[in-house]
């Protein structure tokens, strides 16, 4: 076939969309043209009357790249059939600018490509008319109908790519905007409450009542770890120099958090109001420093309600160095050994005030050991070990010295583990006095 000729049914192209274009007549261009104008009418139309979310009267921005849209499709068309070697990048400008439109419509592309398809089709109908009427060949018409749906393939590729770009563009946008609200939330005290309804509004995250952050921490093997997949409520900076979640529904959301975190220590802060989530991170990160040092132990995941009391001894080191130095003074005139075994006996003793047989019992020693050492600490301490007061801060400071020296070793003593009974009633973590058998 020559570009002026017809095409034998024997001439039909098993080839690729190039030659497919070689071999379109070029004679028919002119004639098509002629025609466009109400092709693109007629086009526009069906697409409103089939697809509710166009039927709109067009008008504005998206109503002037639809119609424009339309009509370029056509005369692109006629164009590429009269030249198919013609540079086509930059008319594929406005078909990426539908792809974009939708994203910013908050659609999603099905509608754009079937938008296309009707387009082809009514195409196709107009052009079958026009076939008819002309007696154009059937192995003609073969080849401009393949020539049709190739095209809208090209035109929606070129959508998709728009599409495609607007949505990283917006995922990029909507990230920041969620980054700089959890450094609102999690900043100074202050911010106004419209400024912080305004921005959750930018950043599609309805505001909650109440949350919990989760600190978290690369351990020292894993510096490259990927970002996890979250539910699209928790808020996320694991780029900055102290990583951390916002969960908005705990229940839910922590689940499935420990296995998608692999790789990161992660300490879990509790539930609080929302203009609270500050505190929440405070004391989660507070955690990972206790975990570090060693005094809390160290698993995936950490919950932060578990060891309040460690956080509230160890809230001021200094101050609780202090008080363990005072309270513990009359020890100091003995042996390292000497002062073990006699804070023993004292952690023993205050923690069950009871006779010597059942401190005996419980450091595994014979009773008259325990009331040997009772009366050295009767000597050490004289009044202050019946003082309550005096007793208080002692229960604190021998607790605090296990937790200072670093040990993460649980005893079961009293039936529990963990920090959360009351203060001198439960073995906390770091106990060095393991009731295995001592000598005196």
């Amino acid at each position: 076939m020559n570009r002026t000729g017809e095409v034998r049914a024997s001439e039909l192209p098993l080839i690729g969309n190039a030659d497919l274009w070689e071999q379109l007549p070029a004679d028919l261009a002119p004639k098509f043209r002629a025609r466009a104008g109400d092709v693109a009418v007629d086009m526009v139309r069906e697409i409103q009357d089939q697809i509710a979310e166009y039927s709109q009267k067009l008008e504005g921005m998206f109503g002037q790249v639809v119609v424009e849209g339309v009509e370029q499709a056509i005369h692109q068309f006629i164009d590429r059939m009269v030249d198919p070697t013609a540079q086509r990048e930059d008319r594929a400008k406005l078909f990426r600018l539908l792809g974009k439109l939708e994203v910013s419509a908050g659609r999603s592309l099905d509608l754009l490509q079937t938008a296309y398809r009707i387009g082809a089709r009514v195409a196709w109908r107009r052009i079958s008319e026009f076939g008819q009427t002309e007696r154009v060949p059937l192995a003609t018409m073969c080849l401009i109908a393949e020539a049709i749906f190739a095209y809208i393939d090209e035109l929606s590729l070129r959508s998709m790519e728009g599409y495609a770009e607007a949505q990283a563009r917006h995922a990029g946008a909507l990230q920041r905007r969620r980054k700089r609200l959890l450094e609102l939330l999690l900043g100074e005290p202050g911010y106004h409450p419209n400024a912080l309804a305004e921005l959750a509004e930018a950043a599609h995250w309805p505001l909650p009542d109440k949350v919990l952050v989760v600190a978290l921490e690369r351990r020292t093997d894993q510096h490259q770890l990927p970002i996890p997949v979250l539910h699209e409520d928790i808020l996320m900076d694991l780029e900055g120099s102290e990583p951390c979640l916002l969960l908005t529904d705990p229940e839910r959301q922590l689940v499935a958090l420990e296995q998608k975190l692999g790789g990161w220590r992660a300490a879990v802060g509790p539930v609080v109001p929302l203009a609270s989530a500050r505190q929440s991170l405070h004391w989660a990160r507070r955690t990972i420093t206790l975990i570090q040092s060693g005094v809390i132990a160290d698993r995936p995941m950490v919950d932060t309600t578990e060891h309040l009391s460690t956080l509230l001894l160890l809230g001021d080191e200094e101050l609780v160095r202090e008080l363990v130095k005072r309270t513990l003074a009359p020890l100091e005139g003995l042996t390292p050994k000497q002062q073990q075994r006699m804070r023993e006996t004292m952690t023993a003793w205050v923690e069950t005030r009871g006779s010597a047989p059942e401190v005996a019992s419980s450091l595994a020693v014979h009773p008259q050991t325990v009331r040997y050492r009772l009366r050295q600490l009767e000597e050490l301490f004289g009044a202050k070990l019946h003082d309550p007061d005096a007793l208080f801060d002692m229960g604190i400071a021998l607790r605090a010295l296990r937790l200072l020296n670093g040990s993460t070793e649980r005893t079961e003593r009293t039936g529990r583990t963990g920090s959360t009974g009351r203060l001198g009633r439960e073995a906390p973590p770091g106990f060095t006095g393991s009731p295995g058998a001592r000598s005196a």
